[in-house]
């Protein structure tokens, strides 16, 4: 099917060699000499693409664009003027017009005008798959080359950034994608398997930072210059979905990137108490033993002591002065602090929970309408945009920005899309979580998850002498034999946490300050 094509001319007959150019050229051009034909015409039929010329007699060129994008805003308009005007390039800034040419135009240049406008996206695409494909191999080698965590960190941002780039691009070349991000999560869990555990060792030269680090490597260094600095912690944050809210972020700040390393599991109760009190869970459990409840993983009791442990920390840095901090559960909590959030900037450091991510992620698990909503990563990732776009939590980041003050944001760990399920054995006390389990003598399949037999040696609680975890590695989830099909369509295709994958482990930390 040809491209159609209208344009509005009050000299459309000296346009005729132009049209005759482009119809040769394949595409159906419909000519009208006036505004008022041009609207008529759009009301009732489909095009592509309209030329306009600014200067007619009756309704001018700038009428008939406001009459146009009333019937159809989507539809691409080019502006065709006798002058570069200075409100004819703002209206093409602000995206009322797809472009503007100058007269007189040749045929050309028309012609180059449409590819532009209506191949852009196409071309775009294309060359975008051309360049994966010729870093397909690259991303191979990095990958079977044994990378250390830096080198994983690198591999996971450039897997992550094509992600977002091809989202829209063929099945095929998607699928492509993603057995390389599939391969990866292998190899990623057997170095987690082989690495993690040596991490722990505050003498271990090379190490990532790690949660009990975040407010000492990222934070503290900006109160000890003075600086008022704020903390957001985003439950359940990706990388890939920080890159949608830093796209939004970066016209009102300056951001610097950095990365940390979620601690195993990579679950709120662990990774969270381990961010606020700067030490592991096993730590945590000895020197505040009222603060963990053994064998009670409720996130809501377990998570409850944050303001205590975070203090506990800022006093261990020295400071005379208490930390602010706050929990945002639900939207109008979120709401009242976003409207006085500048008085937030009064006090050294504020720190800020913020929960609905991992409250989406919950929700999508039990609701058919959100996963036909978001049915994929890509959807999900759009799905978390609107959410940003109109939260409290984006109202406050646009306050902040008339301040001078340094923002850390980061969150405590990811998410990954569960595709598949592996057989666990345990007894009726064993914890419910589907990435990772802890209990007596639990049993797993080995390839598909890290099997903690000695937690001490991981810095995790032990209930009794006979307590291991076991943490699901790749797309892996836990399902007991009994009920095993019920369970196996229930829980395939959800978002959970608490695994050793590069989305739940490698976490985006980004410092920001005002440009203004």
């Amino acid at each position: 099917m040809s491209t159609r094509i209208i344009w509005a001319d009050d000299e459309i007959e000296q346009l005729k060699p132009h049209i005759i150019f482009l119809e040769k050229k394949g595409f159906d051009v419909t000519p009208v000499s006036n505004g008022s034909d041009a609207i008529s015409l759009i009301e009732k039929e489909p095009f592509d693409l309209v030329f306009l010329d600014e200067q007619m007699p009756g309704m001018d060129g700038i009428t008939t664009l406001s009459g146009i994008k009333d019937i159809s805003p989507t539809l691409p308009v080019v502006m065709i003027t006798k002058s570069e005007e200075e409100s004819i390039m703002e209206d093409a800034i602000g995206g009322k017009i797809s472009d503007y040419l100058i007269k007189p135009v040749n045929p050309n240049q028309i012609l180059l005008t449409i590819k532009r406008i209506l191949d852009r996206s196409r071309i775009r695409d294309e060359k975008s798959a051309q360049s994966y494909l010729q870093s397909f191999n690259r991303i191979s080698m990095e990958i079977n080359e044994q990378p250390d965590w830096q080198g994983w960190t690198e591999i996971y941002r450039k897997l992550t950034g094509w992600d977002i780039e091809l989202e829209r691009s063929d099945e095929g070349l998607r699928q492509v994608l993603d057995d390389q991000f599939q391969q990866a999560n292998l190899e990623f869990g057997r170095f987690l398997e082989k690495e993690y555990k040596h991490w722990l060792s505050e003498s271990y030269p090379e190490r990532p930072v790690l949660s009990p680090d975040v407010l000492s490597h990222y934070v503290k260094p900006h109160l000890d210059e003075g600086k008022t600095t704020m903390f957001f912690l985003i439950d359940c944050m990706r990388y890939d979905q920080w890159l949608v809210f830093q796209s939004m972020l970066s016209k009102f700040y300056h951001i610097e990137m950095d990365y940390h390393y979620s601690i195993l599991p990579t679950a709120t109760p662990y990774s969270r108490n381990a961010i606020f009190a700067g030490m592991y869970p096993l730590d945590i459990q000895k020197r505040y033993p009222h603060l963990w409840q053994n064998g009670d993983e409720n996130e809501s009791s377990l998570n409850q002591y944050e303001e205590e442990l975070l203090i506990e920390q800022f006093k261990k840095f020295g400071y005379d002065f208490s930390p602010k901090y706050e929990k945002i559960l639900q939207a109008d909590e979120g709401k009242k602090i976003a409207d006085r959030i500048s008085n937030y900037t009064q006090n050294r450091f504020s720190s800020f929970v913020i929960n609905f991510v991992d409250m989406l992620v919950h929700s999508r698990s039990d609701s058919t309408v959100l996963k036909e909503l978001a049915p994929d990563v890509s959807a999900f990732r759009s799905l978390t945009k609107t959410w940003f776009e109109h939260s409290s939590l984006y109202q406050m980041f646009q306050t902040l920005a008339d301040h001078d003050i340094t923002i850390v944001v980061t969150t405590d760990h990811g998410s990954v899309r569960s595709l598949r399920d592996t057989k666990v054995l345990g007894d009726r006390d064993t914890s419910t979580s589907l990435r990772y389990k802890f209990g007596r003598h639990l049993k797993c399949d080995h390839d598909s998850a890290i099997i903690i037999d000695r937690p001490l040696d991981y810095k995790l609680p032990r209930m009794n002498a006979s307590t291991n975890y076991i943490i699901a590695k790749e797309d892996y989830y836990f399902i007991y034999p009994t009920n095993y099909h019920h369970y196996q369509n229930r829980y395939r295709d959800t978002f959970q946490h608490g695994g050793a994958s590069m989305e739940e482990v490698i976490l985006p930390v980004a410092t920001m300050k005002p440009k203004s």
